[in-house]
């Protein structure tokens, strides 16, 4: 099959698009045909070596660890999907191998639900990672219900922008840090914007003098640090960038995979809750363009690489 994979850690020019070997498809797994795959910061992070201490690499590796497609092949204990039936995944294991920037990837039925029957394959590859990690922070960490004031840092980015549609289900009221540009988007969105950088706290005081309930770092540092400073006396924290979150009490969280949870977002999706925004698509050969890309920092949405199977 074509995939793009890296022999060692780098920069986006140690990925190569070419022959990698079929990926075989054990018991508790099926075999996805993928039509897209969506790329995340830590997609790059893993290319660069930063989470060596976490994932083993098995070189080569291919990366990508969101993807939509359809079933072609189903493991023998795998009664969950058929052929045919088009799904979406957060595939995420242990180490950093078989990734889903690939023709085929072999995922654990652990790791996909069915997709939304009213998004793109590209809007639904970009659902996974970033809804699911959204999905629990707030229902987990942060416990987000009606009534709550929650602050949402980058909030038009792909994590942040799932996040302020999900609070608002709940009942919360949003506000959301974005640069200018990306004001109107988050209006769109339902919540409050506010420009980020210095004066950050003043203008989140501004629209929630009493603090907010709830604050959600997608950030780090400075981003973090605001949050401490405008959280209400009972206020809860929650970030999925900077583990001195735990030294102020609050939530250091790294999304797992979780088909119940992904079933719950895709209904979510059906019910017109949640939506994605894709901002850019590239070719299954131009990957390391879109990690490049999204490696910058100002992606609205989501960054998705698609496999043709029409050439």
């Amino acid at each position: 099959m074509k995939a793009i994979s890296y022999g060692h850690y780098g920069g986006p020019e140690v990925l190569e698009y070419g022959e990698c070997p079929d990926p075989k498809v054990g018991p508790d797994s099926i075999l996805v045909k993928v039509r897209a795959a969506a790329v995340n910061a830590v997609d790059w992070k893993a290319r660069e070596g930063y989470l060596e201490a976490m994932f083993q690499a098995v070189f080569p590796v291919v990366p990508g660890w969101d993807v939509s497609g359809v079933v072609v092949q189903t493991g023998i204990s795998a009664t969950e999907f058929a052929v045919g039936d088009e799904v979406m995944g957060y595939v995420r294991e242990d180490f950093l191998c078989r990734g889903t920037f690939a023709e085929y990837v072999a995922a654990p039925v652990r790791t996909l639900a069915r997709k939304p029957l009213n998004l793109s394959f590209e809007q639904a590859a970009g659902l996974p990672l970033a809804g699911l990690t959204a999905y629990q922070v707030l229902n987990r960490a942060l416990e987000v219900g009606s009534g709550d004031t929650v602050l949402v840092h980058a909030a038009a980015g792909g994590v942040g922008s799932l996040a302020v549609q999900l609070a608002k289900h709940a009942g919360a009221r949003v506000i959301g840090t974005a640069s200018e540009r990306n004001h109107d988007h988050l209006r769109e969105l339902g919540a409050e914007p506010v420009e980020y950088g210095e004066g950050l706290a003043d203008r989140v005081r501004a629209l929630a003098p009493d603090g907010v309930d709830a604050a959600f770092d997608t950030v780090g540092g400075d981003a973090l640090r605001v949050s401490a400073e405008v959280l209400a006396p009972q206020g809860r924290v929650a970030s999925i960038a900077d583990r001195e979150v735990l030294s102020l009490g609050g939530h250091y969280w790294w999304v797992r995979p979780d088909a119940a949870d992904l079933t719950a977002l895709a209904e979510l999706a059906e019910q017109g809750v949640i939506t994605v925004h894709v901002d850019r698509t590239f070719p299954l050969e131009q990957t390391a363009e879109a990690h490049a890309l999204n490696a910058e920092g100002r992606t609205r949405g989501k960054i998705v690489v698609t496999v043709d199977w029409a050439a």
